[in-house]
């Protein structure tokens, strides 16, 4: 397999920061434990193992607070590993909060040049894009107007349209497919279809089994900050969802 996104024994973990309670005072006469206080960290995920290959549609599946989306921003580069090494072959398109990098006193036709040089285009490229753009987020009416006035389903289709519309050689979507409406979805999926087709290596973190069974080639489950199990993912999220008889409790 040609891996594009490789993760040799990674871990991140963040200071834990404590208020000084009792003043000064408390500092000086109980001086060790305010430097153990200073130690302590909150750990994201650890000892972290796996690779993306080249084209894969590769899923991410885990409890809240579990480490998925630091994983994700670890591939984008916005968080450097406290320890191991990430490596990633090719240009990263982080599609992680919708409407992420838009000003709002500036229009809507603005902010797709704003947000797509953010995204690595050009700004012939996102001219030649535009019209593409604006008829996939369907706010041509109001593409003129300051996106203040945008509600958020239409910062949200904006933010897809621009992002979907930038040529990413890796794109990396956090629960980027639960938003808008009904008419949306089908052409969100319509042109991450196109992008499979095309090459385009797609990370996608969920809450939505469904949405990883339909989608992915692999997923991981990441629980207590670990990488659980890897595989197809039918049988890891079976695995995961399925009721486990409680200990000690004799079948009759």
């Amino acid at each position: 397999m040609d891996a594009i996104i490789q993760f040799d024994n990674v871990s991140k973990w963040y200071p834990s920061y404590h208020s000084v309670t009792g003043g000064i005072k408390s500092v000086l006469f109980d001086f060790p434990e305010f430097l153990r206080s200073l130690r302590r960290r909150h750990l994201a995920i650890e000892n972290v193992s796996f690779s993306v290959g080249r084209g894969e549609f590769f899923g991410v599946f885990g409890r809240n607070g579990a480490g998925k989306s630091t994983t994700l921003g670890l591939i984008a580069g916005v968080l450097v590993p406290s320890s191991g090494r990430v490596t990633v072959r090719g240009r990263v398109t982080p599609l992680l909060q919708l409407g992420a990098g838009f000003h709002p006193d500036l229009t809507g036709r603005a902010n797709i040049l704003l947000n797509g040089m953010l995204l690595g285009m050009t700004r012939r490229q996102v001219r030649a894009a535009e019209d593409e753009i604006i008829a996939f987020a369907d706010i041509a009416e109001f593409i003129d107007e300051p996106i203040r006035t945008y509600s958020s389903g239409m910062l949200s289709r904006l933010g897809f349209a621009v992002a979907a519309h930038s040529d990413p050689e890796i794109l990396l979507m956090d629960e980027i497919l639960a938003v808008g409406d009904v008419g949306f979805k089908v052409k969100c999926h319509q042109r991450i279809m196109e992008m499979r087709q095309n090459g385009v290596t797609v990370v996608l973190v969920s809450h939505n089994p469904a949405e990883l069974v339909q989608y992915c080639d692999r997923v991981i489950l990441v629980d207590q900050h670990r990488i659980a199990r890897i595989g197809d993912p039918a049988e890891v999220l079976r695995e995961h969802l399925t009721p486990k008889e409680p200990s000690g409790v004799c079948a009759q």
